[in-house]
């Protein structure tokens, strides 16, 4: 009995290894998007890390905790922002994605929280700057429904969403392995 345990212990953590693998391949970036930084860094439990944002128009922050946990938090009113005063945030227990529209007034502050369930946390923020055009309906000379229409399209379309999806499969998956193994041991 004691050997089948320790069988299926080990497929799990040939799993586990297999997933965490498959979850930190490289991403791909549309094409209209441009990197712009890349931030690593690493954040104490509790604890907030700023950054400001000074470039101009819709930029997209894409953070992934390589361990622990670290969240996000975006404001153009303070550069300080928390988990008590923010605009926009992020608090997932995986990649963590923002939007900064391009009306928000610069600098934009960044905060990046570590988590408290763990001692420290590490992440990697993309950022990019969208170069989509975003076209004003109301500064177009003639009214074209089916131009309007394919616009549109092009920028709602969600990008890779089977892949987002997947995403969180994975992450939901080694979430509840990780709670198999702390279980058994």
């Amino acid at each position: 009995m004691r050997a089948q345990w320790r069988g299926i212990l080990y497929m799990l953590s040939a799993l586990e290894a297999l997933l965490l693998a498959h979850g930190y391949e490289e991403e791909r970036a549309p094409a209209e998007w441009m990197l712009l930084h890349v931030v690593q860094g690493q954040i104490g439990a509790g604890n907030y890390s700023y950054l400001r944002l000074n470039h101009e128009g819709k930029i997209i922050l894409k953070m992934h905790s390589l361990r622990g946990d670290a969240d996000l938090y975006v404001s153009d009113a303070t550069l300080h922002p928390s988990f008590d005063e923010y605009e926009l945030q992020s608090a997932t227990c995986g990649q963590d994605v923002i939007v900064v529209p391009a009306h928000f007034q610069r600098p934009v502050g960044i905060g990046v929280y570590g988590h408290p369930s763990y001692l420290e946390s590490e992440y990697e923020m993309k950022v990019y700057y969208d170069r989509t055009l975003e076209s004003d309906p109301f500064l177009e000379s003639s009214y074209d429904p089916e131009k309007m229409e394919t616009s549109q399209k092009k920028q709602h379309l969600p990008q890779d969403a089977s892949q987002e999806e997947e995403s969180i499969f994975w992450t939901i998956l080694v979430g509840i392995l990780k709670l198999v193994l702390e279980i058994l041991f």
